[in-house]
């Protein structure tokens, strides 16, 4: 299957079938215990969650699911195979409780685990597949949550064939359930560099499930270092944006909204940027007793609004230096988002072109922009040039951008960075006009590359100028556009990360030595061939 986000020609791999896209067309908002809790669960903390979510205002703000993590089972299962709830923290059990909260206008998710034992050391589901989902299914239950301990052999081909099989057993039962993997976090993180494993696992689970949970688990309320698992998981998800769309997103683990550890600004922060990414939005905290600054944010109505927007886009990077990171994406409405992280401890301001958004480069400086804070909501309807954003240490500032046309230039160009996912090196259009490199990022413009949707890559230092595959040299470089055979300066964007020259037949734009840029055979290797892009345009 083919489909277009207005960047590249997208060759979509196994991606979610219709029946997925409907099953979950957006993110999934909600509540689950385990970074709070852990294995401190019980009946109570369930109910007494899902009515304060119904008389606070998060479920009408869309929180509509309670979902139960690990430790709930007891250590054996029944004579006929089921698992059965421990009587003592569910004395009413879990078919009363699904029943409690579907009354209440919930839905009911729960955990188990790909293999034989579950990462708490409860009975996994391996072996017990189709009794599993048929309990499951009797209780109510309609989101499971499958994890990846106590799978043998630790290789990508068993998580294939387990996590493929729940798909079936899924898909056969008589009420749609979705189906969140936890298989890509297992191989994420390798040594020496080397995601070819995490890399095979993402290309899978779109056509499995409706999430996956990618890298590291989000701190639990223990841990020391919120704020550094929060920006682990944050980088982590700027890897995979070519994999999301509507019937599947990549998540990044949970809301950690009440961490002794974090400050308001940080809760802000990881909250705003999974808005921009379209990520679930699965609060894990003690619920009735959030304070009013950070129910607040959870009920921020236009930040939920970009995060639940239709086309379901993942906000992508248009430039990092270390110092900021800012990314964009578009929404259904043809307005564009403006994200601004600032990674200093110290307060801060930073000025973005709009050009930088993707929209038209206009030396008359005659266009017009309405931009809203979507934290105040404030709106400037007279903005011409770019934003200015003023960032506390460690905060997050989201825009709305609406152009507000006078002069026809109505296109939007998808915008930002392309790098290696491996090495996380910035393409670089070098200072004589002619050569690329990759190399750290440091937003310069020579870093921020427009993609035209006839397949062509400029970068904002060099707007005549188009990215160009040379068959004989093996060499990619810049070359002024149109002064070459029109398919050596067109590439198409594949969903496994791939770059393919539309002018060298089964070549990639590949990263050589010494931070050159080549073109090879696609699929020599993977490390050096796997690149995130812009995300999608205003127009699918």
């Amino acid at each position: 299957m083919k489909t277009s986000q207005g960047l590249l020609a997208f060759a979509a791999a196994a991606g979610p079938s219709m029946a997925a896209k409907s099953l979950l067309a957006t993110p999934p908002m909600g509540f689950n215990n385990w970074a709070r809790f852990m294995c401190d669960l019980n009946q109570t903390l369930f109910t007494q969650t899902a009515d304060a979510m119904a008389s606070n205002g998060l479920l009408a703000a869309g929180y509509d699911r309670i979902n139960i993590d690990d430790c709930w089972p007891l250590h054996k299962r029944a004579a006929n195979g089921s698992l059965q709830w421990n009587t003592t923290l569910f004395p009413q059990g879990m078919p009363w409780l699904g029943s409690y909260l579907k009354q209440r206008g919930f839905h009911f998710g729960i955990y188990s685990d790909a293999g034989t034992y579950t990462c708490g050391g409860y009975p996994g589901s391996l072996g017990y597949e189709e009794i599993d989902a048929a309990t499951f299914e009797s209780w109510g239950v309609d989101y499971l949550k499958l994890d990846g301990c106590y799978v043998n052999p630790f290789k990508t081909e068993k998580y294939k064939q387990i996590y493929s099989h729940w798909h079936d057993v899924i898909g056969r039962m008589s009420k749609p359930m979705i189906f969140s993997e936890s298989a890509p976090a297992y191989f994420s993180g390798n040594e020496h560099g080397n995601n070819t494993d995490w890399y095979d696992v993402m290309d899978w689970v779109p056509g499995y499930g409706e999430l996956a949970r990618h890298s590291d688990d989000i701190p639990v309320f223990r841990d020391t270092t919120a704020w550094g698992g929060v920006t682990t998981n944050y980088d982590f998800n700027t890897l995979l944006a070519r994999y999301q769309k509507p019937g599947f997103f990549n998540d990044p683990d949970f809301l950690i909204a009440d961490h002794p550890k974090l400050t308001l600004t940080e809760k802000k922060a990881q909250f705003a940027l999974w808005a921009s990414f379209s990520a679930p939005l699965i609060i894990s905290a003690w619920v009735p007793a959030l304070d009013k600054e950070t129910l607040e944010m959870l009920k921020n109505e236009r930040l939920i609004a970009i995060n639940q927007d239709p086309l379901a886009l993942q906000a992508t990077l248009v430039s990092q230096d270390g110092k900021w990171d800012v990314l964009s994406k578009s929404l259904s409405n043809g307005d564009r988002i403006l994200t601004v992280f600032n990674r200093q401890t110290q307060n801060d301001k930073l000025f973005v072109p709009f050009e930088r958004a993707g929209y038209p480069i206009d030396p008359s400086g005659t266009q017009k922009y309405n931009v809203t804070d979507l934290w105040t909501g404030k709106s400037d309807d007279s903005a011409t040039k770019g934003v200015t954003s003023n960032v506390p240490g460690h905060g997050v500032q989201v825009y709305r951008i609406s152009p507000l046309y006078n002069t026809g230039r109505d296109t939007v160009v998808p915008t930002g960075m392309v790098f290696n996912t491996a090495t996380r090196q910035c393409l670089t259009a070098g200072t004589d006009g002619a050569t690329i490199s990759l190399g750290k990022c440091t937003a310069a413009d020579s870093q921020v590359w427009r993609v035209d949707s006839n397949g062509t890559l400029r970068s904002l230092a060099f707007p005549k100028s188009c990215l160009g595959a040379d068959s004989k040299s093996g060499i990619a470089s810049i070359r002024v556009c149109g002064g070459a055979p029109a398919r050596w300066q067109q590439w198409q964007y594949q969903s496994t990360g791939n770059i393919l020259s539309s002018g060298v037949g089964g070549s990639c734009l590949t990263a050589g030595d010494n931070g050159s840029v080549v073109i090879a055979k696609c699929g020599a290797d993977r490390n050096k061939q796997v690149f995130e892009m812009p995300s999608g345009s205003l127009r699918e």
